[in-house]
């Protein structure tokens, strides 16, 4: 929750080295290698939506030169699922983060359409069946389906159509909340 010091508290399952960095220095940032080591085979897909957040979440928060993508955060411990290290408990300043519905991030790390309502994704759906696409994913990881792809990526700016509202505090309309950190402070552990 958020407040009167306009501190949100934030989860962030991390692991035991990103702790000991974080103790040792105060700060710490995630390199792009980290994701690509961590998601092996798989890595070209959150790469492709990691590049993707990245060029947009600019424009909402400036990103310091060490960072190359940021942490995630939730607002509901269980939400931050740790897989191995242990969960922080965070007190950000709003001003720190970029937030979103965690459903609709899903659907980018999914490389899906975002559509404003389920009947506009099921729309799209079947034009992508129309065409014969048979993963929705192909879209962007192909060069196959341009104007789709066009589609799709100018979707998924409804990612952030919420962060201004949340970040005036008004947390209420957002049923999983999410966070990006470009980096996590030694002074936001709580």
């Amino acid at each position: 929750m958020v407040d009167n010091n306009g501190l949100i508290t934030l989860y962030s399952a991390q692991s035991d080295l990103v702790i000991e960095q974080l103790k040792q220095n105060g700060r710490c940032f995630v390199k792009k290698e980290y994701v690509v080591k961590k998601y092996g085979e798989s890595a070209a897909i959150f790469v492709t939506a990691y590049d993707w957040f990245v060029s947009e979440a600019v424009k909402y928060l400036a990103k310091p030169q060490e960072a190359e993508y940021p942490y995630w955060a939730f607002q509901d411990a269980y939400n931050a699922a740790p897989t191995g290290g242990e969960i922080l408990c965070l007190q950000v300043p709003l001003t720190e983060a970029i937030f979103f519905e965690r459903d609709n991030w899903d659907k980018i790390l999914r490389l899906q359409y975002m559509g404003e309502n389920e009947a506009e994704e099921a729309a799209f759906r079947q034009s992508l069946a129309n065409y014969g696409v048979r993963r929705e994913m192909d879209v962007i990881l192909t060069n196959f389906y341009p104007d789709l792809k066009r589609q799709v990526l100018a979707s998924w700016q409804r990612l952030f159509q919420q962060h201004e509202e949340i970040r005036q505090g008004h947390i209420k309309a957002v049923k999983n909340l999410q966070a990006a950190l470009w980096c996590l402070k030694k002074e936001w552990l709580a």
